[in-house]
């Protein structure tokens, strides 16, 4: 017995130190690129501080400033109508993309699969930069396509009523195929003979999907939807690109505002203030998603 114990205790012993070398790498990058700079965010966020001087401690001073500054909360509600136009349109074209490879049998599903991962693969600047040239108003291929079907010239991301939409529009292009894919791995876990046995009992293909398949992938669907939900307050780099936060700040969101005020205009105890408020927002979001979606 004694024996058997040291053999085990061994091989318990091996177990833990292989799943410790591959959690503490993973947890370093978190500790060092998460949580300490929040951490320190929310520190900055009680001074004032233009990266050059000394900090100068101002208490809560930067998150009353917030509560008054007007341009913030447009900024903000400029994110939160991208948001209720992306994650929704997101979750339904990535969960429809996945349903109809699903049912793809040949060969060719591979390759589907891969087209609609590829745009996923490449850096959100090249993508911003070839989506701009399509939208060219006299020279991109967009207008040329709409022009041979009789429709005039579009501004796109010159317009202050079609810019937010054109980002969008760059956004689902993007994104679709990567959730496709966890929609897709969700999809395929599903043992087979639940929906031979609903066919059998004459069930459709909508009804399929309603009673059987959906149901099944709901933690796939919190995790997606919780994901996408934090993605798009984050929404940066392809906005800096492709408008700037124009025209005429139509495409100003929260996280442009943030930046412009931490680094251009020098502010970053004001702007980690803002940062630390849309962290809580996040957070509050995370949450309530959680609660809706909770099982009985």
């Amino acid at each position: 017995m004694s024996n058997q114990r040291k053999k085990y205790s061994k091989r318990e012993r091996r177990e833990h130190f292989t799943a410790y070398a591959f959690i503490i790498p993973d947890f370093a990058g978190l500790l060092v690129f998460v949580i300490l700079p929040i951490v320190y965010a929310l520190y900055i966020s009680f001074f004032k501080w233009d990266l050059v001087s000394d900090k100068i401690f101002i208490g809560l001073d930067n998150y009353i400033r917030m509560f008054q500054d007007k341009n913030w909360w447009t900024a903000l509600l400029r994110t939160l109508k991208l948001t209720l136009v992306y994650v929704p349109g997101l979750f339904c074209f990535s969960l429809l993309a996945a349903v109809l490879v699903s049912r793809i049998k040949t060969k060719a599903a591979s390759f589907i699969k891969t087209s609609f991962l590829m745009p996923f693969a490449i850096t959100s600047v090249i993508a911003s930069t070839l989506w701009m040239f399509l939208y060219n108003e006299k020279r991109g291929y967009l207008n040329a396509l709409l022009n041979a079907v009789g429709i005039p010239d579009q501004p796109f991301i010159g317009s202050e009523s079609q810019a937010m939409v054109s980002v969008i529009i760059v956004l689902l292009w993007i994104n679709i195929g990567y959730n496709m894919i966890l929609f897709l791995s969700a999809i395929k876990d599903i043992p087979s003979s639940y929906q031979e046995a609903a066919t059998i009992d004459g069930a459709n293909g909508w009804e399929v999907f309603r009673y059987i398949t959906f149901p099944l992938i709901k933690q796939t669907s919190i995790f997606i939807l919780i994901t996408t939900t934090i993605a798009s307050f984050q929404v940066l780099d392809l906005i800096m690109v492709m408008t700037k936060g124009g025209p005429a700040k139509a495409t100003g969101v929260g996280a442009l505002y943030i930046y412009d005020r931490s680094f251009n205009m020098m502010e970053l105890g004001y702007g980690s203030a803002l940062s630390v408020f849309m962290f809580v927002v996040l957070l509050v979001f995370s949450f309530i998603q959680l609660k809706l979606t909770k099982e009985e």
